[in-house]
């Protein structure tokens, strides 16, 4: 599968949201693991929506998660090829225009519908004569474009992630292809590019099931050879839909929120299969592993507290090269690997270069802990300070005052870094060292 090409195609009116990241890592981690091509085609036909500044976003947030395509191409740089690819279908029958109104057509279904028939087009436009159509475009009726539809054969495929699809054309309408003032939608163009790119594997949402099956006849009627179909299943939320605001998030909200993009990346790539969703050092074992036939069709459960957990789990992995651009300048590798461990977003190590370096404000202390305090800054004074203080000031507070468990050890991290709770104070009171730890442990004492 050395000529696999993938390509995301994402429209630019709007930010990319949650479920675009996925089909784009999908996409790229499956041409990456056949050696192929990933290709961003931004569909733009739709200029009245379309910006510049949404186009760039899209490149700009693929960048920031690692997505940066091999290729990248606009659907408004090649309307001179979609109308000779339609110049070339409607000589051959298979487009044909239709001049009925959005009102017309809307009658039409609601008329079916009190029959209890499906809403399928009835290809009124078909049974039109030469001097009907051009009475009609002489009162200045301009037409829509249909594509149509090949009614002689069940058309089937077998989908990568949905197995074997069959779908009768006859139960289809025909589908729009150009709007009556000559704008393109979705379908045709599409194809075309799809075609001229030499798409391989076209990797989407199952909500274009449909299209699917339509779009095979395109190909067809172009007389090109149909890439692979993987459609795979929606992502809901832990409430067993995708809620507006979960499905609204974007890439700019996770990188404000501090998730990281391979926190993201593990995810996306792993929710809605059968392997376990695990943190990555790197996108490698997300290449390697990406299989369709390991992609179950039932709901793909996104959960913000699970990507929140993986994340605080990517950033302990991560290596101080990786986090060093973020992090504050004179924040050392030492005191990065012994923060790291109780990171949930990498600028959370501010803080604690803050207590390490710059000087707490500790809580007041315990009247009963005074005198343990004293004690403890007397023998900071005196131990063998070493590479590991902190077991030889604990082990000798423990034999001074019998001491042990919480009394022995939480009054010392209070006093050491203003918090009940942080990183293990091994490694962190070598980096706060003797004169900074006698002076706050005496400071604590004072109350």
């Amino acid at each position: 599968m050395a000529s696999v090409v993938t390509r995301f195609a994402p429209s630019p009116t709007g930010r990319l949201h949650v479920g675009n990241i996925r089909t784009a890592l999908h996409n790229m981690l499956w041409a990456r693991k056949h050696g192929g091509r990933f290709l961003l085609r931004l569909d733009d036909t739709d200029l009245a929506r379309s910006t510049a500044e949404f186009a760039d976003a899209i490149h700009a947030d693929l960048a920031w998660l690692g997505l940066a395509p091999d290729a990248s191409f606009k659907q408004s740089a090649r309307f001179a090829l979609y109308e000779a690819r339609f110049e070339k279908l409607r000589a051959a029958g298979r487009v044909y225009p239709a001049y009925e109104t959005a009102e017309e057509l809307d009658l039409k279904r609601k008329i079916q519908a009190g029959r209890g028939l499906p809403p399928i087009y009835d290809r009124a436009a078909l049974a039109l004569s030469d001097a009907e159509r051009a009475k009609l475009e002489a009162d200045g009726v301009r037409p829509h474009w249909r594509f149509r539809l090949d009614h002689a054969a069940m058309i089937v495929w077998d989908d990568l992630i949905r197995g074997p699809q069959h779908l009768d054309p006859k139960l289809q309408s025909d589908p729009v292809i150009r709007r009556a003032d000559g704008s393109w939608l979705y379908m045709l163009p599409s194809v075309i590019d799809d075609i001229d790119m030499g798409v391989t594997h076209i990797v989407r949402g199952e909500d274009h099931v449909t299209n699917a099956g339509l779009q095979l006849q395109m190909f067809a009627a172009l007389a090109a050879p149909a890439p692979a179909f993987a459609h795979e299943a929606l992502l809901v939320g832990s409430e067993g839909k995708l809620s507006k605001r979960l499905g609204s998030l974007g890439a700019d909200a996770f990188r404000e929120d501090g998730i990281e993009p391979l926190a993201l990346n593990a995810l996306l790539a792993r929710i809605g299969t059968s392997d376990p969703v695990e943190a990555v050092a790197d996108i490698a074992p997300l290449i390697e592993g990406i299989d369709f036939a390991r992609f179950g069709r039932a709901p793909a459960r996104f959960d913000l507290d699970e990507l929140r957990n993986l994340n605080a789990r990517t950033i302990h992995m991560m290596p101080y090269e990786q986090a060093r651009e973020r992090l504050p300048d004179d924040m050392s590798e030492a005191l990065w690997l012994a923060v790291r461990p109780n990171l949930a977003t990498v600028s959370e190590a501010a803080a604690w270069l803050q207590v390490v370096e710059h000087g707490i404000d500790p809580p007041a202390s315990d009247p009963a802990d005074r005198d343990y305090l004293v004690a403890a800054a007397e023998a900071a004074r005196t131990i063998e300070w070493g590479d590991d203080p902190w077991h030889a000031l604990t082990g000798a507070l423990k034999a001074q005052t019998g001491r042990k468990g919480r009394a022995l050890f939480l009054p010392l991290r209070v006093a050491l870094t203003g918090q009940e709770h942080g990183p293990d104070m091994k490694a962190l009171l070598p980096l706060i060292g003797r004169a900074r730890a006698v002076e706050r442990l005496a400071c604590a004492a004072a109350g």
